[in-house]
């Protein structure tokens, strides 16, 4: 297991119980509790968790680990997030390959993409259906169905993923952080954002202001790698770190 994976799975642990102890998660991760001890020491350092006797526990300031399901997600903010869709399904042209996250801003944006051409990958599945019914040539990835965020995840998922070299991607976040970067509550769909934006000449992460200040489990990229198309930016210091569209 690589190191961001790996210690992407021992916040994803701690977060959940409270703590771990070292042995505890040198056996469920499948390593050695010399390497566990190192990742905490690590994720000490960085303010991810707290450092203690035989193992570690999560910070006093909890991240948010949980995860609403589609129909609740996409009645917050849905007026922000018609703003933000609006202005991203500009961004396509004709000649462009598309990945699309799975997540409810992304959706929102498909009726409104106007890019005869365009062909797009997805690994949502609500994603692939509203584009296929708009006549663009839409490839899924493999992998494994998660219900509540009507996402397809796993390690098949981001092998396709792998294949691919997108001219775009446009992908949902939970928290924006300046340090920890972009964040969501699941190491399965963090590693399918990272590979996608990994293989993405430009990437765009859609993003209401409320998202901001926050950190969720997972980081899956830091935040110069995308672009934010947002409705408003609530501190200028995010400005120094990426190119930031508030949208009017």
């Amino acid at each position: 297991m690589m190191f961001e994976e790996r210690i992407a799975k021992i916040l994803q642990i701690v977060n959940e119980r409270n703590t771990a102890s070292v042995a505890a998660l040198a056996a469920e991760i499948g390593t050695s509790e010399s390497t566990i001890r190192r990742d905490i020491i690590e994720l000490d350092k960085r303010g991810q968790l707290k450092r203690v006797h035989g193992g570690a526990a999560r910070i006093s300031n909890p991240v948010i680990t949980n995860e609403y399901d589609v129909q609740t997600k996409s009645e917050i903010h849905s007026d922000l997030k018609l703003k933000i869709a609006k202005y991203a399904a500009t961004a396509i042209h004709s000649d462009d390959f598309v990945y699309i996250d799975a997540g409810t801003t992304t959706l929102t944006m498909i009726p409104y993409i106007n890019a005869p051409g365009a062909v797009f990958v997805t690994n949502g599945f609500s994603h692939a259906k509203a584009l296929t019914q708009r006549g663009y040539t839409v490839y899924i990835t493999g992998g494994r169905l998660k219900l509540t965020t009507e996402a397809i995840v796993g390690d098949a998922a981001v092998r396709s993923i792998d294949k691919y070299n997108f001219t775009k991607c446009f992908m949902g976040t939970n928290g924006i952080d300046e340090k920890q970067g972009f964040t969501t509550p699941d190491i399965d769909e963090a590693l399918i954002k990272e590979a996608a934006m990994r293989h993405s000449y430009l990437s765009y992460v859609l993003a209401d202001s409320s998202k901001f200040r926050k950190v969720s489990s997972v980081t899956f990229s830091k935040i110069g790698a995308a672009c934010i198309i947002t409705d408003n930016i609530p501190d200028d210091s995010y400005k120094k770190l990426t190119v930031i569209k508030a949208v009017d």
